[in-house]
């Protein structure tokens, strides 16, 4: 597996190497999103945010977060929010949790299959994986004209600094491409 000239230690730190690289992609937010063809996007000027009926909702709190995060984005795309009921689109969102094992393993003793002898410890932990949908809908014509995902966005860390970062994050990259460019 390893040539006879590499010593444990670098084994070692190779294994862990790849342990991190494998952990940073698992934790990746995954954005999806889709739209109306045909939908002339640009002339929406205004947006009023709507509860969509039946959607869960995290707490207030994280409620603020989110639609600040979307108010900033869209704002950025010329957007302006209104309270009005003849706003040009109506936005809203919605979240879902759900729960993912983790498995650590870390152990002592040899390395690869020769050696023998060591100790391995694994552990488990559960993981909350938070999906953010976000719908627009075209008023006047009363339909759904673009909705987006975003996968890991709402895992909670410890520090609500570093949640509202990781949050301002997958917004952005949910609405990079938000509104779609016209075909040409």
């Amino acid at each position: 597996m390893y040539p006879k000239s590499t010593s444990r230690t670098t084994q070692i730190m190779l294994a862990m190497a790849l342990i991190l690289f494998g952990c940073s992609a698992v934790l990746a937010q995954d954005v999806k999103f889709n739209f109306m063809p045909g939908t002339d996007f640009s002339k929406f000027k205004t947006y009023k945010w709507v509860a969509i009926e039946g959607a869960m909702h995290p707490d207030q709190i994280i409620d603020q977060q989110i639609k600040q995060a979307i108010d900033a984005q869209l704002a950025s795309k010329g957007l302006t929010k209104s309270d009005s009921e003849d706003a040009d689109l109506y936005i809203g969102y919605q979240v879902s949790i759900t729960q993912e094992k983790e498995w650590s393993a870390y152990g002592t003793g040899g390395v690869g299959w020769r050696r023998g002898g060591g100790m391995a410890t694994v552990t488990s932990s559960t993981l909350q994986i938070g999906t953010l949908g976000f719908d627009v809908y075209d008023r006047a014509n009363k339909q759904l004209i673009w909705r987006g995902s975003a996968t890991k966005t709402l895992n909670p860390p410890k520090d609500p600094e570093k949640r509202q970062k990781n949050l301002e994050k997958a917004i952005a990259k949910l609405l990079k491409d938000f509104p779609p460019k016209p075909k040409k």
